[in-house]
């Protein structure tokens, strides 16, 4: 924690009593659980004037963002579960049906695709609902799939049914002949049942006009293992109660199909922890889950026993109607049931996962979490069996489908490392990223447009204010760039001193980004007094100084650093200071600030150079 973070804390502590004080540093230091700082305990407990202030609670947040950003999220996600209710954070599927009654025959409907997202057998299965099942054609486009693209649009205005054009992304070339269709529909020439699906990652080819006036539909997977698993029990096959009853091994089928969902969580999952989780970021999607869940069923049913057929005399035979398959698989310890666990690892973890899979040891970690999954001990032990060391992910009770789905809903809506056999401390860089993409989020989404109404002009007003004021003080305080001739002139270049050398680098480069900096606030500060157009490095560094960020122009030429901007110029005085005060005493300092140096490495090369020569003279 540094020093301006611990001041910050204790400003905010100042307003709260001593009580609280020390309940909200508990608070936020004992954050180790999986629901993060555990605000909940205080926001629940209403019998406290303090706790029942979501001011005081916000500024708790605050408190969290300085000194443990990994827990802003689960805090901010416990803030709106308690203050407006458990929906608001939990994921829900895409309702088909509301967006396809706000659609028309001319307003497209467009699926913006992730990785691990597949739409396709939602869509089909909202087309039998509709009827649609035998008029709904897709195309998936590339390469010389434009003019057939083409051709089904308009067959299909005519007939009324469906046209999906799969992965708009790899036709780039074809998009303006896509805008020029959809602008030329005509409503009164189409046939109202006329539908235009669309799927795409998202990509700047794609048409604007076509994007502002469909409908959009993010189909993106749910984040956590309860949301994942939720959904993988809401779509097709799983969904269906004649899949989810019809195996002739019920018990092991249930426990698998369990397994298996919480297997394809699991990969999904482990994208988020980057090199920690997978050495590469694999697209597992609903198609893996699907192919496997049917092939787990087809597998059971082949390898159950066969019933026993009563002989000539009355007595029951019990010889299996398909040998062949029965002989060539082991058993489980339970009689009652055969299972073929290598065919059922084989097929998903070589062929339908496994075959996205290009690393070794990525293929190793995958064979080792379906192991888990798919093992005997599941189907034996059913829930005392559990999938995690801490016990809380494990198969419900054996019953209806209904069962599996509560249990499912009392899972941790954030899950543990533990539950991926990772380290708790394997979070903290993924929990980091997470609070930075919400916030930066959050920064991009204010401000930014302009509007008609006084508030607006007000807000923007007083941004332009604040920036004039920080670009006119950057200005009066740079300095004016160092005189290299002088310095070198000062500090020659000699065999013994190859600091020299060093400093002369060292204040080309400042001067480099200095300049940099100099020319672009000069030309901000124009344009704020409407003498100069600005350009779009300079909005984006205008926005970037608005936002106390450092501007993207200056990190060009910068050295690294994740200061935010006030930070960094007052750093940046300092680091000019030193060189400034070097070169004005006329020799080296007797201590060195080694981050104060633009590139450590050429005073370390000089002062080893340096230590070289004087162990040859001694």
């Amino acid at each position: 924690m540094t020093l301006h973070h611990g001041y910050a804390f204790m400003l905010w502590s100042g307003s709260c009593s001593s009580v609280n004080w020390r309940r909200s540093l508990l608070l936020t230091l004992h954050s180790y659980l999986p629901q993060g700082i555990l605000c909940l305990s205080m926001w629940h407990n209403r019998s406290s004037a303090w706790h029942a202030s979501a001011a005081a609670y916000s500024s708790c947040v605050l408190c969290c963002r300085c000194l443990r950003p990994d827990k802003v999220v689960p805090a901010v996600s416990d803030f709106v579960s308690g203050t407006l209710g458990a929906q608001f954070v939990e994921s829900s599927a895409a309702d088909l049906a509301a967006c396809y009654a706000d659609s028309s025959a001319t307003t497209p409907l467009i699926f913006v695709l992730s990785p691990g997202s597949d739409p396709t057998a939602a869509l089909l299965q909202f087309a039998a609902e509709r009827n649609m099942s035998s008029r709904i054609s897709a195309i998936s486009l590339g390469q010389g799939q434009g003019p057939k693209a083409a051709a089904l649009i308009a067959e299909a205005q005519v007939s009324g049914s469906w046209v999906v054009l799969q992965n708009c992304h790899l036709a780039p070339s074809w998009m303006p002949n896509l805008d020029r269709i959809c602008e030329d529909m005509n409503p009164e020439a189409i046939n109202p049942e006329f539908r235009l699906w669309m799927t795409s990652f998202p990509s700047p080819k794609f048409p604007v006009n076509i994007l502002q006036s469909g409908v959009k539909i993010t189909n993106e997977p749910p984040a956590g293992v309860r949301a994942n698993m939720r959904r993988s029990f809401g779509i097709e096959p799983l969904s269906n109660q004649t899949f989810f009853e019809g195996c002739i091994q019920p018990l092991p089928f249930k426990r698998l199909l369990f397994g298996l969902t919480f297997f394809h969580a699991l990969v999904q999952e482990r994208r988020k922890y980057g090199p920690l989780g997978w050495n590469i970021p694999y697209g597992f999607d609903d198609g893996d889950l699907r192919i496997s869940a049917m092939q787990l069923k087809m597998f059971l049913d082949e390898a159950a026993p066969a019933q026993p057929a009563a002989s000539s005399d009355g007595r029951r035979s019990t010889m299996s109607s398909n040998g062949s398959i029965a002989a060539a698989i082991t058993p489980s310890a339970s009689t009652s049931s055969i299972v073929p666990f290598d065919a059922l690892r084989y097929t998903a973890g070589e062929c339908n996962y496994g075959g996205r899979v290009t690393d070794d040891k990525d293929r190793l970690l995958l064979s080792t979490i379906l192991a888990k999954c798919y093992c005997p001990e599941l189907v034996e032990q059913g829930p005392a069996y559990s999938f995690s060391a801490s016990g809380i992910y494990h198969t419900p009770e054996d019953g209806p489908r209904e069962n599996y789905l509560s249990y499912i809903d009392s899972l941790p809506i954030q899950p543990a490392p533990e539950a991926f056999g990772l380290h708790a401390n394997a979070a903290i860089t993924k929990d980091i990223n997470d609070t930075d993409l919400m916030l930066s989020s959050l920064l991009a989404m204010s401000g930014g447009g302009g509007g008609s109404s006084g508030g607006a002009a007000a807000e923007a007003a007083a941004v332009e204010a604040r920036v004039a004021a920080v670009v006119n003080e950057c200005l009066q305080k740079l300095p004016e760039p160092f005189d290299l001739e002088a310095v070198g002139a000062k500090f020659p270049v000699t065999y013994g001193q190859s600091l020299n050398t060093m400093l002369v680098q060292e204040m080309a480069r400042y001067n480099k980004l200095c300049n940099k900096i100099r020319d672009s606030l000069k030309s901000i500060a124009a344009a704020l007094k409407g003498l100069l157009v600005m350009s779009n490095e300079l909005e984006a560094a205008y926005r970037s100084i608005s936002l106390n960020q450092i501007p993207e122009l200056w990190k060009g030429v910068s050295y690294p650093s994740l200061r935010p901007l006030g930070s960094y110029q007052a750093d940046l005085y300092k680091r000019l200071d030193m060189l400034a005060s070097w070169a004005s005493s006329g020799k080296p300092p007797a201590v060195f600030w080694l981050p104060g140096f633009f590139f450590v490495q050429s005073f370390l090369t000089a002062g080893g150079l340096m230590c070289g020569l004087d162990s040859i003279r001694g």
